[in-house]
């Protein structure tokens, strides 16, 4: 908003106030992990197999929380200026470390020790490091930074940090609220049963990757969002929507497709010979996902471009709505009803469905257009 505006020194005042309410951020995640999973862990996890190895794992991945936490304030600077190429290349810094690293410590490869899980915990912590410490060095070099005045570290602003906190705790909390319903659903699958849940884990995975179209198109429609309200074009706001909702939709559904109707010829490598009966287990999900990507890549968009606008309260609104009916759904459909999996996973288009009518409904008014940020 205020890179749309030319305020650029208000916009680095901005960058450092997000800075420093990250850093307390990360360290207010990190009590609670280390003090309070342990518990959480023992409510929901039934295996002590699987208890034992969370934790061995948590106790190396805890020290990614500073380096991810920091990292987000750099990305987010460098999305709300529209330059997010070092972004790609940031991510392929911290992909290839990691995976190079969790080959070596997890199977004790190129003389490093042999630390199963626990090795997966450190390599993603490192990959986190490396990764800020190649962004940073851009930064550094980047003259085109000149006008925000990085260089000069202000003083904390708690102005500043009380509007981000305003802005931002309802993003966090959104945040809690997807990962929680997702958490919840799992939770249930599990019940189902151990088969249940493995062709429901090969589900989740393929839906992980087959959606990273839609999220960068939502940060990137966020950004042109706020970009033009703060270049007072609030018309082309809707119009930006739209157009990025036909391409991330398009987009989406072409590098869906082969994966979906062809997971036993694609996905194959990634799983072996043995787990090949999960593919046909699995091809009922997969249909599923057709609806429910196609669905994301609208709701999605429309989603986070009202959140560009600064309506982040409302919505959060939106989504405990949808979220608590979604989970409702699904604890009465599978405890009480007892349907079967592919129904339970086809409960989250009765997600998205409501989600975009309420985001629209909000967008077609005129609130939007006068927020203060």
């Amino acid at each position: 908003r205020r890179t749309g505006e030319g305020d650029y020194r208000q916009a680095g005042g901005n960058f450092y106030a997000m800075l420093y309410f990250e850093i307390l951020l990360g360290i207010f995640f990190f009590l609670i992990v280390v003090f309070l999973c342990p518990y959480l862990f023992r409510l929901f996890v039934e295996t002590e197999v699987i208890y034992q190895k969370s934790l061995e794992y948590l106790k190396y991945r805890i020290y990614g929380i500073f380096p991810a936490f920091i990292g987000v304030s750099l990305i987010a600077f460098y999305t709300g200026i529209a330059r997010t190429k070092i972004i790609l290349y940031d991510t392929v810094v911290l992909i290839v470390v990691n995976i190079a690293l969790n080959y070596g410590l997890i199977f004790g490869h190129w003389g490093l020790p042999e630390m199963g899980i626990a090795g997966a915990g450190l390599a993603s912590s490192l990959a986190e490091l490396a990764a800020l410490v190649v962004f940073s060095i851009y930064m550094f070099l980047d003259h085109k930074l000149k006008p925000f005045r990085l260089l000069k570290i202000p003083k904390i602003d708690s102005r500043l940090i009380k509007n981000i906190l305003r802005i931002a705790s309802p993003i966090v909390a959104q945040a809690v609220v997807g990962l929680g319903s997702w958490f919840f659903f799992f939770s249930i699958i599990e019940n189902m049963g151990e088969r249940e849940l493995a062709v429901s884990n090969l589900g989740r995975v393929v839906y992980l990757v087959l959606s990273i179209p839609c999220w960068g198109y939502s940060v990137g429609v966020n950004t042109l969002v706020s970009n033009f309200i703060g270049q007072h074009q609030e018309t082309k706001v809707m119009e930006t929507i739209k157009k990025t909702m036909i391409i991330c939709l398009g987009s989406t559904l072409i590098f869906a497709m082969p994966v979906l109707l062809f997971p036993q010829y694609i996905l194959y490598p990634l799983l072996g010979s043995e787990d090949m009966s999960l593919f046909v287990d699995a091809q009922p999900i997969f249909y599923v996902l057709f609806i429910i990507l196609s669905l994301f890549s609208i709701g999605g968009i429309y989603f986070n471009g009202m959140a560009g606008t600064g309506a982040t309260f409302a919505g959060l609104q939106i989504q405990v709505v949808c979220a608590l009916f979604y989970v409702a759904c699904i604890y009465i459909l599978v405890n009480y009803l007892q349907v079967g999996l592919v129904t339970a996973w086809m409960i989250e288009i009765f997600y998205w469905i409501p989600l975009i009518l309420l985001v629209h409904y909000y967008m077609v008014g005129e609130k939007w257009k006068h927020l203060q940020m």
